[in-house]
């Protein structure tokens, strides 16, 4: 019974992780923190269409929390605040890649897939 609770309790820990590295938002910011070693949040929040300042700050701070972010405070005035994928990050990079290429890619079809499915949505309802 211990091992099934066990096993219970990892894989609920588990989907909380993909919850975090799944969301857009931190999917974005994973992958434009990819292009280049250190960014600053201006140039990281003009790099993300349709992000909030208060979405951004959010997300890397729960990036930050997890391991994957590192924010460092620079002490000039007026303040400069740097961020960089950790290595921990950096192992996700490949693969948050990969899932931006496939959605790029397959971006067409899901939308004609779509489109396919509202109309025969719409037929059923009208």
């Amino acid at each position: 019974m211990q091992v099934e609770d066990a096993e219970h309790a990892r894989l609920c820990y588990t989907r909380q992780i993909l919850d975090r590295i799944g969301d857009k938002w931190s999917i974005a910011v994973i992958h434009q923190l990819g292009g280049k070693p250190v960014m600053r949040f201006t140039e990281l929040q003009r790099g993300i269409p349709g992000i909030s300042q208060r979405m951004l700050t959010s997300t890397v701070r729960a990036l930050e929390r997890d391991g994957m972010v590192e924010r460092t405070v620079h002490p000039v005035v007026p303040p400069r605040v740097d961020y960089r994928l950790t290595k921990l990050g950096q192992t996700l990079l490949g693969h948050v890649c990969g899932l931006m290429s496939w959605a790029i890619e397959h971006a067409d079809e899901i939308g004609e897939a779509r489109a396919a499915y509202d109309h025969r949505a719409d037929q059923r309802t009208g």
